[in-house]
């Protein structure tokens, strides 16, 4: 059971085109998606999957699963990033600044991922609840909080006095205001206001997604050729951090009694690695890290890991831990 669950995530047309998209920009194709069709696509996703969420938390209403699947994931992100930076300190040999940066990117999520896993679990009918929507939005912005603390007194004047600014980069970035929002409008129209536009989000969602990875494959094929900053020290840590990340958010959501898809939604959120929302607030509170470190690991290492490999890991672990 475990293993054809993984074969068919691996075999899943979203794995596919993000294959395509790896291997066309390995081997230097000139296929590209252009950057305005591609930011198209990811707000048309965001807003469908805040969208949905919404609208079945509305018809499921409030428990104290949501309660708790929300501790969670704001405990995971407080506290993986600690660990991450130790490691990334010893093993990765990087210093407290660019270590701090990574372990922030670590502690946060990646939309994108959660999205392809949420589909990916869909059509094994195992969809993850809605509120697990509102469980990633949580996870964006403690993992940030440590990440500056772990700095310290690394932090320079100039971050200390763009405070306000920082504050604003975190909690109004786009993606969290688009699904959050999104999220919220489901939640107040509910499946009956939702009928005039539901169709729109979701005949072409699964289309959109495909070309989307696509892109996706293209981006961080081409980062991983191009970074000089990357040692393979640290690229082995890309995988390794996901691994451990990820079982212990499957691990944490079966302990707290979700369902197998959302457990398995949670170890994908622990396993993921932000490289939109991190990334900016880190250019400006941490300008002395370096980005090809922190975004070559995200965006090169891990996430093409997470898609083909860390995914179906978790839903394999979330499945043997159900049985």
């Amino acid at each position: 059971m475990v293993a054809e669950t993984g074969l068919s995530v691996l075999l899943s047309p979203m794995i596919l085109f993000f294959v395509l998209g790896a291997f066309a920009g390995m081997a230097r194709s000139d296929l590209s998606v252009p950057e305005p069709i591609a930011k198209g696509m990811s707000l048309y996703l965001m807003a469908a999957i805040g969208l949905k969420g919404g609208i079945q938390v509305a018809e499921a209403g409030f428990s104290s699963a949501i309660l708790l699947a929300l501790a969670a994931g704001i405990a995971l992100s407080l506290l993986l990033p600690v660990p991450a930076y130790a490691v990334l300190r010893k093993a990765g040999g990087l210093d407290r600044v660019n270590a701090a940066a990574v372990a922030a990117h670590y502690g946060s999520v990646s939309v994108v991922t959660f999205v392809t896993g949420s589909e990916i679990l869909t059509s094994l009918a195992m969809p993850p609840a809605g509120y697990m929507v509102a469980v990633m939005a949580a996870m964006e912005t403690p993992a940030i909080i440590v990440g500056l603390l772990l700095a310290g007194g690394a932090l320079g004047s100039g971050a200390r006095r763009s405070g306000t600014a920082l504050w604003h980069e975190t909690f109004l970035n786009g993606a969290v205001v688009l699904l959050v929002g999104s999220f919220v409008i489901g939640l107040i129209i509910g499946k009956d206001g939702a009928v005039p536009v539901l169709p729109f989000f979701e005949t072409g969602f699964r289309g959109v997604l495909c070309l989307f990875l696509l892109d996706m494959g293209l981006v961080a094929a081409r980062r991983l050729r191009e970074t000089r900053s990357l040692t393979w020290r640290l690229v082995g840590l890309g995988v390794l951090l996901p691994l451990l990340q990820g079982g212990v958010g499957v691990l944490v959501g079966t302990a707290i009694g979700l369902d197998t898809g959302s457990a398995a939604t949670l170890g994908i959120l622990a396993a993921s690695a932000s490289y939109i929302a991190v990334p900016a607030v880190m250019r400006m509170s941490l300008p002395q890290a370096d980005p090809g470190v922190s975004l070559g690991m995200a965006l090169a290492v891990t996430f093409p890991f997470n898609v083909t490999v860390g995914i179906p890991a978790c839903i394999a672990l979330a499945t043997r831990f159900a049985a």
